[in-house]
């Protein structure tokens, strides 16, 4: 790309290191960059553009306590089912989702995992083992996406378990939304791309033409030391009640959605 004259490239690191090296050599060349969705360590990004990743955990925290509360569960076990250890946002999501949890004392944290690589199957391994290590007592699992969860309701499930809908999620995934439709899992966060998508569009064109962007804020780079320029947005917490508003928003559509057995709940909920 940068022998092709690119002028800005937008980057989405698959982890911090080969991101950091691709941002050297982009700025050796003259070309600047954008770190999109997740921050690049140590790397040397113009601007960050993503959603607050720290907020998406406190959602997630806040998501998982109102589901406890809604089942009667005043005080029970949790679990931590957290994203890959080499994803910076895998760190911000759990970071914000403990800044929730841990000061309610009624729920004991009793088991906490990073799924290396997001790996669904690994996350049922590891969910597994945390399941029968705590004799079964797990009454809210924080998964941090919708992937993650999905392995969870799978162990769940062949464990006689299903339906006890207090795990989380994140992305608002087809899969997902089915799950929250059929009662097994309790929340997702909703991340609506078009926004972010449009941001990076916006702070591009602002490097190409050598404007100063608008930000509304900075994250700090602890690798690089640094503080980078940042757009951050705003998730949205999915329910069953709000189902809806992901199909509304064209993120995803009701014939992927309303299949088979999940046509009757997308009829009650007015999804069309």
């Amino acid at each position: 790309m940068i022998t092709e004259g690119a002028t800005v490239l937008a980057i989405v690191n698959l982890d911090s290191a080969s991101g950091a090296q691709i941002q050297e050599s982009a700025e050796a060349e003259g070309v600047q960059t954008i770190d999109y969705d997740r921050l690049t360590l140590g790397g040397s990004a113009a601007y960050y553009v993503s959603f607050d990743n720290e907020e998406v955990g406190r959602l997630q925290g806040q998501g998982l306590a109102k589901c406890l509360e809604d089942k009667g569960v005043t005080q029970g076990n949790i679990a931590f089912l957290n994203g890959s250890p080499d994803d910076n946002n895998a760190t911000l999501f759990s970071g914000g989702a403990h800044e929730v949890l841990d000061p309610m004392t009624q729920y004991t944290q009793v088991a906490e995992q990073a799924v290396p690589d997001w790996d669904n199957q690994e996350a049922a391994t590891i969910f597994e083992q945390m399941y029968t290590q705590n004799g079964s007592n797990i009454q809210g699992v924080l998964a941090a996406n919708d992937g993650l969860a999905n392995s969870v309701i799978q162990i769940l499930g062949r464990n006689n378990a299903a339906g006890a809908n207090n795990v989380t999620g994140q992305d608002a995934t087809a899969e997902g939304l089915q799950n929250i439709l059929a009662g097994d899992q309790c929340m997702t966060v909703y991340k609506p791309i078009r926004d972010e998508a449009n941001a990076l569009a916006e702070l591009a064109a602002d490097l190409i033409n050598g404007d100063e962007a608008e930000t509304s804020g900075t994250v700090t780079d602890p690798e690089g030391d640094r503080e980078v320029p940042s757009v951050l947005l705003t998730g949205i917490s999915i329910f069953r009640d709000n189902v809806k508003a992901v199909v509304d928003d064209d993120f995803v559509t009701a014939d992927e959605l309303c299949t088979g057995e999940f046509a009757a709940a997308c009829d009650e909920l007015g999804i069309e």
